[in-house]
């Protein structure tokens, strides 16, 4: 039985427990607002908020929920910048999200056939403005190949994109020697076009090959386009294309045969200022080492060595606790505070601080702190600094005639805006928007009339469509050219604010009068040629035709001519040169007076005219390509020495006249003189230097 008191106690705890409650007023959503009406919550509700535009929450969607707890809401609700997918042309993207946080980074790659500033692959990244710039892939094409007279190239167009193929027959009774097709990559045309001869050289036995051996039996004569087939021995794995072939009396090049690694690691290395290492023998391909900096040393790089093929990859190093220069001022901030190691006093104002010293920040009048307001120095290095943003703004006071703002708030963030739409028949006279700036707005923008009447002439140029009295702001109108005429610009103008934008021009593309060739005649000339029609030459005695026998009208331009010139001083092929090769498709013959270009392989330089001219049928004298230096891994080691502004141990490539500035190990002394130590690349040839 409860006593009449009692009753009313336990009433009026009933009372205050269904009190507790949340109210929206305790909690602030920057960039962010509630999406539900009601203005307080019981304990363990939920209630629901929405990212503004060109935001998302911490987990990228637009929207997020909180809880009603007894010590408040949880969690804190947060909405961050972002940015949309963007559209992209002739490009897949490499992601399946549809919203990104500032400074998270989109992969791209351009279709096959297609390339970026980039290249083929690339990527954007978020920021506060949006992306970092938008990419544009564009179609690659491969410029029309030089064919020599006795080969048949199929099919013969204008233009080849990535992807198309050429093939290749000789006329009759030559034979072929090189490929029967090449295809047009985003590098050019490959393999190199084959050649037509009238007789082929048959090729001795095949070379050996080391570790490997011809997999059929051989035999004594192989005949041009014979194949051979190679297998490598045991614990070997072949690199390179399995079958040579014949072609005119030479083989294609070898394969190769690895050896297959089941080498076991040496003790680990001791690094210098790292803690002596365990000194076991031998370690297994795949096992690691810890390394631990001695005291006043930071790692840099992997904390852990690993045994890979027989020697230890990932080494780091232990870096000295280097101090850090005065670090740069922040926009609309400066230092509060600091914190000094070492007991250095603030009062000294240093422009060197030691490892560890921690700085703070403070924001001007109408800024604030964002995130932390505080830098460490870290080896050399200050920690990322803050940022100072601009307190929020309250609505807009005035009201920008013929339009109306696309959103409403009771609060602006700094940099938030406020898009207005003008009426139908009006146009903003500059920006569409005002931005929050430090509490303030920037200025409002202005609507104006911004139809367009009637059409301008541009001669030819036919436009599409009903013609009309007038056109309403951003309206296109497309125009098209008469047949044997070309575009030359947009094919389209706009409307923008009562102005017409663009100029179509009709460009003729038909050709006039053939090009004049020196000794010879054009049969059946005519005073205009269409697109893709040809004129022929025949040249008069006792003068020879070199080049293409005709010429073909290529949108208003011609096609190279041909020459005529006594077949007396003609050359054949021009001279070989090791290690680099002409850089047009080499011709049959060449009239006199001909000129080709050579160029070098990767790292070799050119030393000589660039360019021979064949002269009384003999061409000049050819260039010569020198040797790079390779500079060696082994060498540098047995020699104690290292590059100077690298740690890289790879093997190197120095082109001749390149200086290569080397460095002593540490705990080593120079034994050779100084200027030893910035050696010159000489045709392949270096000079190290030594440390003892």
């Amino acid at each position: 039985m409860r006593f009449p008191g009692e009753i009313i106690w336990l009433i009026l705890w009933a009372v205050c427990v269904s009190e507790e409650r949340c109210l929206k007023s305790e909690i602030t959503i920057e960039n962010g607002f509630f999406s539900e009406s009601e203005l307080a919550y019981p304990l363990n509700n939920k209630t629901q908020y929405q990212c503004k535009s060109g935001y998302v929450t911490p987990d990228g969607t637009t929207s997020g929920s909180v809880t009603c707890l007894e010590n408040g809401w949880s969690p804190q609700p947060t909405c961050i910048k972002s940015c949309d997918m963007p559209g992209l042309e002739n490009a897949k993207i490499r992601s399946n999200s549809q919203l990104f946080k500032v400074n998270d980074t989109l992969d791209y790659e351009c279709l096959d056939g297609f390339e970026s500033r980039d290249g083929r692959a690339g990527s954007i990244v978020c920021g506060n403005n949006g992306w970092s710039h938008t990419p544009e892939c564009y179609e690659i094409e491969c410029k029309v190949p030089e064919v020599e007279e006795n080969l048949i190239a199929d099919p013969r167009k204008d233009k080849y994109r990535v992807g198309d193929v050429l093939r290749f027959s000789c006329r009759s009774r030559l034979k072929r020697v090189g490929p029967d097709s090449v295809q047009c990559y985003h590098f050019g045309w490959s393999p190199n076009l084959p050649t037509c001869k009238e007789q082929t050289k048959q090729c001795a036995p095949p070379p050996q090959l080391l570790n490997g051996k011809v997999k059929e039996t051989q035999k004594e004569i192989y005949e041009h386009n014979d194949l051979v087939e190679y297998v490598c021995n045991t614990r070997f794995l072949m690199k390179g294309f399995k079958k040579i072939q014949c072609v005119d009396g030479q083989w294609t090049d070898l394969p190769m045969c690895i050896e297959v690694s089941t080498q076991s690691c040496p003790p680990p290395p001791q690094i210098p200022n790292a803690q002596n290492m365990a000194t076991t023998v031998n370690y297994q391909d795949g096992e690691k080492v810890s390394v631990v900096c001695q005291d006043n040393y930071i790692i840099q790089g992997a904390e852990e060595i690993v045994c890979q093929d027989g020697s230890w990859q990932s080494i780091p190093r232990c870096a000295e606790k280097l101090g850090c220069p005065q670090p740069p001022p922040i926009e609309h901030g400066t230092i509060k505070s600091s914190e000094f190691s070492e007991g250095i006093k603030e009062t000294l104002k240093p422009k060197h601080y030691p490892h560890g010293s921690k700085l703070s920040y403070t924001c001007e009048d109408g800024f604030r702190i964002s995130e932390k307001e505080e830098i460490t120095c870290e080896v050399g290095k200050w920690s990322s600094l803050p940022l100072c943003v601009g307190l929020p703004c309250a609505p807009p006071e005035y009201v920008v005639p013929h339009s109306l703002p696309l959103h409403k708030s009771d609060t602006y963030q700094d940099g938030e805006e406020i898009v207005y739409k003008c009426e139908e028949g009006f146009g903003t006279n500059g920006s569409a928007s005002i931005k929050c700036l430090g509490g303030k707005w920037s200025h409002p923008p202005e609507c104006i009339k911004t139809d367009c009447f009637g059409l301008p002439d541009f001669g030819i140029a036919i436009p599409i469509g009903r013609k009309k009295d007038s056109y309403r702001s951003e309206e296109k109108v497309t125009y098209i050219c008469p047949n044997n005429y070309q575009l030359d610009g947009p094919n389209f103008i706009q409307c923008i604010k009562s102005q017409w934008i663009g100029k179509p021009i009709c460009k003729d593309i038909s050709c006039e009068n053939p090009p004049k060739v020196e000794n010879a005649i054009i049969l059946d000339e005519k005073p205009r040629y269409l697109p893709g029609e040809t004129a022929r030459y025949e040249c008069t005695e006792p003068f020879e035709l070199f080049g293409e026998v005709e010429v073909t009208c290529l949108d208003g331009y011609w096609s190279q001519p041909p020459q005529c010139a006594e077949p007396s001083g003609k050359c054949v092929s021009p001279p070989s040169i090791d290690n680099g090769d002409i850089t047009s498709f080499p011709l049959a013959v060449y009239a006199p007076g001909s000129s080709v270009q050579y160029k070098c392989l990767d790292f070799y330089v050119l030393q000589g005219p660039r360019t021979v001219t064949c002269r009384n049928g003999k061409w000049s004298t050819p260039p010569k390509c020198l040797e790079p230096c390779r500079l060696s891994a082994e060498m540098m080691r047995r020699q104690n020495i290292r590059f100077r502004w690298t740690h890289d141990t790879k093997m190197h490539y120095s082109a001749t006249g390149d200086v290569i500035e080397f460095d002593c190990l540490r705990g080593y002394r120079r034994k050779t003189p100084a200027h030893t130590f910035r050696a010159i690349c000489q045709d392949g040839k270096l000079l190290y230097p030594e440390c003892g």
